[in-house]
């Protein structure tokens, strides 16, 4: 069971964010939430993406790499997300054998899991209305 009382999602999780990719990449139209604080964006589709590389890689380097972005823009992301909640979505580890990482935290994936739900959600309730607007698109 994941935080929110479900069934353990990882696996769509992260099918999810591949189909994400895709569809960033040219596929079919989606819609994509982001959360606003202040002025920032506090989650999206690009800092889920990396929460779960992170998850997978347990290393901030590792995950930029696995998603093809620089170490500076995906700790840039991790800086943003940190600033917008409470505590920490992400901490970094120092020391040991490796030389340290980072891991998502228990807030982490929480906020992790109910983007991803919402999003969902979201993406549920226009299912039909898109598929009208898909067509009046170019190359449809």
């Amino acid at each position: 069971m994941d935080s929110l009382g479900n069934p353990d999602t990882e696996g769509k999780e992260m099918a999810a964010g591949k189909a994400r990719k895709a569809a960033r990449k040219g596929g079919s139209p989606k819609p994509q939430i982001r959360i606003m604080f202040r002025k920032a964006i506090a989650m999206g589709p690009g800092k889920a993406d990396l929460l779960q590389a992170i998850e997978h890689t347990g290393s901030i380097s590792a995950a930029a790499r696995s998603l093809g972005m620089s170490y500076r823009r995906a700790w840039l992301l991790v800086d943003t997300m940190n600033q917008c909640f409470k505590s920490p979505v992400v901490e970094t580890l120092t020391g040991g054998q490796r030389g340290g990482g980072a891991r998502v935290t228990e807030l982490g994936q929480d906020v992790l899991a109910r983007y991803l739900a919402m999003d969902a959600k979201a993406a549920a309730s226009v299912r039909k209305d898109l598929a009208a607007f898909t067509r009046l698109m170019a190359g449809r």
